[in-house]
């Protein structure tokens, strides 16, 4: 496509986009009660279909576009390519325990090594899982692909008292990436029946330190107890971002020659009241 093709149907769309308005403006205005002529357009029927996608479309990309992306793409290819690691099997979030929320949350108390930090348990929102980790080689841009927010590895205290308030509202929304040594039991329908840390019952009157992203100890995705906490550190800096964290983790286990793994433990279990 040329550049007066462009040119004709950028006025194409806009004389099209005028059109619209035009209708849209008819349909307001017949709709304004006591206007003259009531009889404006109206919505009779609503269709959608969805547009696949997939390589069928780059069957017939033209050259001219090949070599104006082509240092887009060296450029994107050469942060998104580099190997990071080695997974042992496929891993996708889910709800209330998946083997990729176990290894997030996992990785989240690891780090804490990495900023001085002894984090007894971490939690790694499922929302903020966007996509699934292929088994065998892991790239960055796998892990940007999971982790494509400014999300930042923080760390922070809640009183027991506090933590029992969150693992309830764990339990309310179904479940959450929790790290090892945390066992939830809750009901279908949400409610927290049974919470151990580390094989003993949760102390209210003590403190616990915790690890997780920055969006979370916010108090979003419905975990509103992450705004009592205290002793708040989040580091900054663009390597403390989770993506880079987590890249950080498989670079260390691959220079270790260990291939990254993950298991269910039964963090969070599902019972009947």
């Amino acid at each position: 496509m040329n550049i007066d093709n462009i040119h004709t149907l950028v006025r194409v769309s806009a004389v099209a986009l005028a059109m619209v308005a035009a209708g849209c403006a008819s349909q307001r205005h017949a709709a304004t009660p006591g206007a003259a002529g009531d009889a404006g357009y109206r919505v009779t029927a609503v269709e959608r279909t969805r547009l696949l996608v997939d390589s069928r479309l780059d069957r017939d990309i033209p050259k001219s576009a090949l070599r104006f992306m082509q240092p887009f793409t060296q450029r994107v290819d050469s942060v998104n390519r580099p190997l990071v690691g080695h997974l042992a099997r496929a891993m996708r979030g889910g709800q209330p325990e998946s083997l990729l929320s176990n290894l997030l949350a996992d990785i989240m108390v690891w780090a804490g090594t990495e900023f001085g930090e002894r984090p007894v348990m971490g939690v790694y929102n499922v929302g903020g899982i966007r996509a699934s980790l292929p088994a065998g080689d892991i790239t960055f841009g796998n892990i940007l692909e999971v982790a494509p927010f400014e999300n930042k590895i923080c760390f922070l205290t809640l009183r027991g008292d506090h933590l029992l308030e969150l693992f309830g509202q764990i339990a309310a929304c179904g479940g959450q990436g929790v790290s090892h040594g945390v066992e939830l039991v809750i009901t279908p329908g949400g409610q927290l029946l049974r919470a151990r840390l580390n094989g003993k019952p949760v102390d209210t009157a003590a403190s616990y330190r915790i690890a997780t992203i920055d969006y979370v100890a916010e108090g979003n995705d419905k975990m509103v107890a992450f705004k009592k906490k205290t002793q708040y550190n989040a580091p900054g800096g663009k390597e403390n971002d989770a993506r880079y964290v987590i890249a950080s983790y498989f670079r260390q286990m691959m220079a270790r020659g260990v291939t990254v793994d993950a298991k269910m433990e039964g963090r969070i279990t599902v019972k009947e009241q």
